[in-house]
């Protein structure tokens, strides 16, 4: 422990630091008007400081503060420490962690050309938007470009669900089609009955692979734009597959065509 360390101890529901974390924690949108979002446990937190990012605030339950590891403890400049019952209530799990870090909100970056990229177009789901960051991180896809529509990227429900990908990438939210001209790269997309089968195809890279709804797929206007559509074989007879299981496939099949050329 650092006994230098800025701590402050809160004992009130009502402390305003606290009302904000709950917003943060209910409203999947709060960050984008606060200004900063919260993540919680070990896992998420150390992701974090892995790559280089430094928390505003840290947020300790009174049971986990005093064997809080050091570089925890030191790693933001303001320590808060909470009774359990209090840290539950700011808490999106099931078993609180009993330690969290506040971050400031990145500023918006600007889309940059000739980056490989995920496009998603309209992606509800909190876990599919979550795990394909996973996947872009994974495979070398620094940019995820969200059009308006598709689920707030740093929600609580997507950062669990990212594992801390989010770190690591570029994320660009609400943006309309037309600025995607500025990739400069080819887009592709895939269809259950369009294309030939994804193997079969010789894949450009860097390119942008533009990911749809759910229920609906990519829109007319970004099937449009596509320099590529391909379709991924499955034997076993399914209708379609989940778009996250999707994008690890299509992703995958770009690093490997990378290492190939």
């Amino acid at each position: 422990m650092n006994p230098s360390a800025n701590v402050q101890h809160i004992t009130s529901r009502d402390n305003p630091l606290l009302k904000e974390l709950r917003r943060l924690n209910e409203d999947s949108t709060a960050y984008r008007k606060l200004g900063r979002f919260w993540v919680e446990g070990d896992h998420l937190c150390r992701a974090a400081l892995v790559r280089g990012w430094q928390p505003a605030i840290a947020v300790f339950s009174e049971s986990f503060w005093p064997s809080a590891p050091v570089d925890i403890s030191q790693a933001a400049i303001k320590n808060i420490v909470i009774p359990d019952a209090l840290f539950s209530g700011i808490s999106g799990l099931e078993s609180p962690a009993g330690m969290g870090f506040v971050f400031d909100l990145p500023a918006a970056a600007a889309l940059q050309p000739g980056v490989a990229s995920v496009i998603l177009d309209r992606v509800q789901d909190a876990g599919n938007v979550g795990s394909i960051l996973r996947s872009a991180g994974a495979f070398g896809f620094r940019q995820v470009i969200a059009l308006k529509g598709t689920a707030a990227l740093w929600s609580p429900k997507v950062l669990r669900a990212g594992m801390g990908a989010h770190f690591g990438l570029q994320l660009i939210e609400g943006v309309e089609l037309p600025a995607l001209d500025a990739l400069a790269i080819p887009i592709i997309v895939t269809s259950s009955h369009l294309g030939a089968l994804i193997q079969a195809q010789r894949l450009p890279m860097p390119c942008a692979w533009a990911l749809g709804h759910e229920g609906q797929g990519v829109g007319e206007a970004l099937m449009a734009r596509a320099a590529l559509s391909v379709r991924i074989g499955q034997p076993g007879g399914e209708e379609s597959l989940n778009v996250a299981a999707a994008a690890a496939i299509c992703l995958h099949a770009s690093a490997v065509a990378a290492v190939a050329i």
